[in-house]
């Protein structure tokens, strides 16, 4: 199921992805509270450690976000939702490398990250996807400020 994205308008393009993938994400973070196992929870964790390590270290950490995300995608045991966010994340490797030449991308969200894993481990499915949402909110909010 291979998805096309138009990059003609790269702004545009960025914010259709971003209203598509708030659903699923929300979805999948919900998910994950649900059914995430302890082997879930250590492997979320120990990407989200790597993410704010480099992030710290750096100012921003862009395959280490990725991979926390597809931790919590794999704690949903359903496939469906990894290769979704591998299929829409692949249109845009090239954009993801430095957005809008922008280290500090998204970089408000980083905190938000914590706060999604501990609704995840708490099993708070609502709290998970409130935590989504902000994540979610500040990019949205930075692909209108940083594509002026």
């Amino acid at each position: 199921m291979p998805l096309s994205v138009n990059m003609g308008n790269q702004r545009d393009a960025l914010l259709q992805t971003l209203e598509v993938r708030r659903g699923i994400e929300c979805e999948a973070c919900m998910a994950a509270a649900r059914r995430r196992t302890e082997e879930d929870l250590s492997n979320i964790s120990q990407a989200l450690d790597e993410m704010e390590r480099v992030h710290l270290e750096k100012g921003a950490a862009g395959k280490e976000d990725l991979a926390f995300h597809l931790a919590i995608y794999d704690a949903t045991h359903n496939p469906l939702f990894r290769q979704l966010l591998e299929q829409m994340r692949g249109a845009f490797d090239s954009f993801w490398e430095t957005p809008f030449d922008r280290p500090d991308f998204a970089r408000r969200s980083f905190p938000y990250h914590r706060t999604l894993f501990n609704a995840i481990v708490a099993q708070d499915a609502e709290a998970a996807r409130s935590e989504t949402i902000k994540i979610l909110n500040i990019v949205d909010e930075d692909i209108k400020e940083m594509s002026k």
